[in-house]
């Protein structure tokens, strides 16, 4: 029989766990309130001390995370978010990956960033973002091939809280958000989301060529009001601007059915010094947010961001053709080559038609970076990254640039700044890539034994064997190169006791993409063996068949590959002389065969005469149809296609 006293001690113990549990049910239902309407500092303080007690679950990493990363603090969401994916990765969205992916960039761990989005992309299958990072696995490269064309120098303009969005009023000033202490009124009220003041629009003058800041004064007028107001573009005139507001019409601050305010774009005109005539634009809604407006220079089109019904992802970006009368026209989406399931945002259109805008969707850094698109048929270009000094690991975005002077600025929360958010100046010193560029990246190998070659020789050529660039292997018989899209190239490798082989590349037209290109060295080429006039170089240097497409003569890329190795060869040896030799097997007529074999043979004699820059002394050739077969395949007897195969040859026989 249970002991008495045990037996209440237990109750007892029952009953205090029970009520622990209870209580902390209680915090979190508290917290996920503060948390729904996004108080996210509010939610976080009580989401901590439950975590600090013990208490652990997926939803509760997930806020915490959360908390972090939708207030750009990605440094503090990692603990968070590693703490989820390592204990309940059953358990979430694949969501939660690309954010924890995204929170390691932030503290520069990039390998495991890539680990676990190689995982996200496994799990997703087909989600864009995951796409980008698979055809741009070396994106690091990429980036700081375009990195170091911008200096940046830091604003004395910048406070302790949050300062960004700045753009030009065309008049020589800046005019930008902030959350500071505005003149001798009180401080906005603190907004729950951050727990920094509201966001009000700021004005300074820009003096002289170094482009210095006056002291910020809040523009004038009714455009800011106890809420946010951030992000403007003002018209060539200076007459009109467009600017980012909260849902506060009229006086009525309004939300949607969920109870959360959104953002809403308002246009305004300059009476005098004052803003006024303070509009919504028709294609607000009180269920969706637009924002960040971009007007373009002649004020036909504005740009801007909105997570609207049609949306790929959190925020795309939009376009609406803006009429003469002020009227707009349908907003339309830049569709997939802009916009993917995660943020794009803040665009800014300079006054040549250059998109720019920051996303956290397309590959970067880390938390947004900030990309350049540039104005094609109907369109706009594959997004290139900007690169550093610009881009960081942290959040970069609201960028502007004077295509004239070459002075801009843009926001980031990168460590080392003043306050929460900070504006830089930046001077661009040279032109941004944004032609389609990649590399080619390959391995030098024993064409026999397949062994590595590491510190080989390779050299890339122009289609006119012309040498554009060399580099040697690593250790692991790696190399790359940097090359244009849509370009033939002719890749060279050479080795201490093997001969050269050359093989062909022509590249495609992804952006970022890296084209791996194995290339092998017939082990000792001809050095060490005895050929004599009369032998098949083919055989000696173990060429692969050269097919040719079905009734025709021309070269194909993988018949270019093995008469770059006789190329090679004959480049070597400056005295040798080869004669071609084309067969065919015994099927279709004796008289076609013939015909179809001396084409071949002559676009092979061509081909290296042309593309190898050989002498036509050196080489010469003809086609012999069915008249040489090497078995028994006659047109009476039946054989398999293996067998038919054998008699399809090229011979490169060896003359002198």
């Amino acid at each position: 029989m249970m002991n008495l006293k045990n037996y209440f001690i237990n109750i007892s113990l029952s009953i205090i766990s029970c009520c622990a549990v209870l209580a902390q049910e209680k915090r979190l239902e508290r917290a996920n309130e503060s948390f729904d309407r996004y108080a996210f500092v509010d939610a976080r303080k009580i989401y901590l001390n439950v975590a600090e007690s013990g208490y652990a679950s997926a939803d509760l990493y997930k806020k915490l995370g959360d908390s972090y990363y939708f207030n750009a603090e990605l440094e503090e969401s990692v603990k968070w978010y590693e703490e989820l994916v390592g204990s309940y990765s059953s358990e979430i969205d694949p969501e939660y990956l690309f954010r924890y992916s995204q929170s390691l960039k932030s503290v520069q761990r990039y390998t495991e960033a890539d680990k676990v989005m190689e995982q996200f992309n496994t799990v997703t299958g087909n989600d864009q973002r995951a796409g980008y990072f698979v055809s741009t696995p070396d994106y690091l490269r990429f980036i700081e091939m375009q990195s170091g064309r911008f200096k940046l120098r830091r604003l004395y303009v910048n406070s302790e809280f949050s300062d960004y969005a700045p753009s030009f009023n065309h008049q020589g000033q800046m005019v930008f958000a902030s959350s500071r202490r505005g003149g001798n009124s009180m401080i906005k009220t603190v907004h729950e989301w951050n727990e920094m003041p509201f966001l009000d629009l700021y004005i300074s003058d820009i003096l002289g060529d170094r482009k210095v800041l006056t002291t910020p004064k809040k523009i004038k007028g009714s455009i800011n009001t106890r809420f946010h107001e951030s992000s403007t573009s003002f018209s060539k005139d200076g007459q009109t601007v467009y600017f980012t507001r909260n849902n506060f019409t009229k006086k009525k601050l309004r939300s949607n059915t969920a109870g959360t305010i959104l953002l809403k774009l308002y246009r305004a005109t300059l009476n005098g010094e004052k803003w006024t005539n303070v509009e919504e634009v028709p294609f607000n809604s009180e269920e969706y947010s637009v924002a960040h407006p971009a007007l373009t220079a002649d004020g036909r089109k504005l740009y801007f961001a909105s997570d609207m019904p049609g949306s790929k992802g959190q925020s795309d970006l939009y376009v609406v053709d803006v009429y003469e009368d002020g009227s707009y026209g349908e907003p339309r989406n830049l569709g997939d080559r802009i916009n993917t399931e995660g943020r794009e945002t803040f665009p800014y259109i300079s006054d040549s038609g250059k998109l720019y805008f920051a996303s956290d969707g397309h590959v970067g850094l880390g938390g947004l970076d900030i990309f350049i698109a540039v104005p094609e048929n109907r369109g706009f270009s594959i997004p290139y990254n900007v690169g550093k000094p610009i881009n960081s690991s942290e959040d970069d975005f609201t960028f502007v640039l004077d295509e004239d002077t070459k002075i801009g600025y843009f926001s980031s929360n990168r460590y080392g700044g003043k306050g929460n958010d900070d504006i830089y100046s930046f001077e661009q010193t040279e032109d941004l890539i944004t032609t389609c560029k990649q590399y080619v990246g390959g391995i030098v190998t024993d064409a026999y034994t397949r062994r590595l070659l590491p510190y080989a020789d390779v050299v890339l050529l122009d289609a006119n064997n012309q040498e554009l660039d060399r580099t040697t292997t690593d250790a692991g018989g790696n190399y790359k190169f940097d090359v244009s899209c849509e370009t033939s190239y002719i890749v060279r490798g050479s080795s201490t006791e093997y001969s050269p082989t050359e093989a062909p590349l022509l590249t495609n037209s992804a952006l970022e993409y890296t084209h791996q290109l194995p290339l092998q060295l017939g082990k000792g080429g001809l050095s060490g063996q005895l050929v004599r006039p009369g032998d098949d170089l083919g055989k000696i240097l173990n060429l692969q068949i050269i097919y040719f497409d079905l009734d025709k003569s021309y070269i194909r890329p993988d018949a270019e590959i093995e008469l770059q190795k006789i190329i090679a060869v004959m480049k070597e040896y400056p005295q040798m002389k080869i004669d071609v030799r084309s067969h065919t097997d015994s099927r279709a007529s004796d008289d076609y065969n013939m015909y179809l074999s001396e084409r071949r043979a002559r676009s092979t004699i061509k081909y290296i005469i042309e593309k190898g820059g050989i002498e036509r002394s050196r080489i010469s050739g003809r086609g012999y149809g069915e008249t040489s077969l090497i078995n028994n395949c006659d047109n009476t007897a039946e054989c398999s296609e293996s067998e038919h195969q054998e008699n399809r040859r090229s011979e490169f026989i060896l003359l002198e």
